[in-house]
């Protein structure tokens, strides 16, 4: 049952969003790039299956282990082809494969965070450090109200692409020398895990836009990026 403040309340988050945020407007995609972000969503949907699959084979007894290696194996294949399909897609667009070119020049920066950068943020590179990290929802927002202080956290966003720049800094703060250094002044300032790692997805974001908004290949110079 829906009560007739909610819709009140909605508006009034949502305004209060957007004045913090202050989002920039985002174009329409076009059919290309809408059937990216589909196969990309797809590719994640069999992930997830596989994923489920994996779990109950573990789990599984002997009369039916069989079948469950078998929907693995078709679902391993599936994914196989929809990164074949996602490929090909890419190298159908020049500007997509400068792009992803650039992004995969990062370490920790892999086809699938790319491919979804590619997809889902096509403002990277547009925007200023802040307003791509509040478009992204990593970028540290006051939790105020009237007389209330909240406490800074990160909020919002599109939850696609943090999700793949979560899993691509986890990536890039073992394998990345800036990052992982960054990743551990941090951790010896006391900042809990959480947080730096959040900090190096912010970090790690900055440094794609800065590379996309001037066509430069990774630099280890970024790393003195604020």
């Amino acid at each position: 049952m829906v009560l007739p403040g909610d819709s009140r309340i909605d508006a009034f988050v949502l305004a209060e969003f957007a004045q913090r945020v202050q989002p920039e407007p985002r174009l329409l995609p076009d059919a290309q790039a809408h059937a990216l972000r589909a196969l990309l969503t797809r590719r994640g949907q069999v992930l997830e299956m596989l994923l489920m699959e994996r779990h109950r084979l573990s789990q599984a007894l002997p009369r039916v282990r069989r079948d469950i290696e078998e929907s693995i194996a078709g679902l391993k294949q599936r994914l196989e082809r929809l990164d074949e399909e996602l490929g090909e897609s890419v190298r159908q667009s020049p500007l997509w494969c400068e792009k992803d070119d650039l992004l995969r020049s990062v370490k920790g920066v892999g086809p699938v965070l790319s491919l979804t950068l590619v997809a889902e943020l096509p403002e990277l590179g547009t925007l200023s450090r802040q307003k791509i990290a509040a478009l992204v929802g990593v970028a540290p927002l006051n939790r105020d109200s009237g007389t209330y202080r909240g406490r800074r956290g990160v909020w919002g966003g599109r939850a696609s692409v943090r999700q793949a720049l979560h899993m691509g800094t986890l990536v890039a703060t073992r394998y990345n020398p800036q990052i992982k250094t960054f990743y551990h002044r941090l951790l010896q300032a006391g900042k809990p895990k959480k947080l730096a790692l959040t900090a190096c997805m912010r970090k790690l974001l900055t440094i794609l836009n800065a590379m996309l908004k001037h066509k430069t290949s990774w630099d280890p110079s970024y790393a003195h990026t604020p």
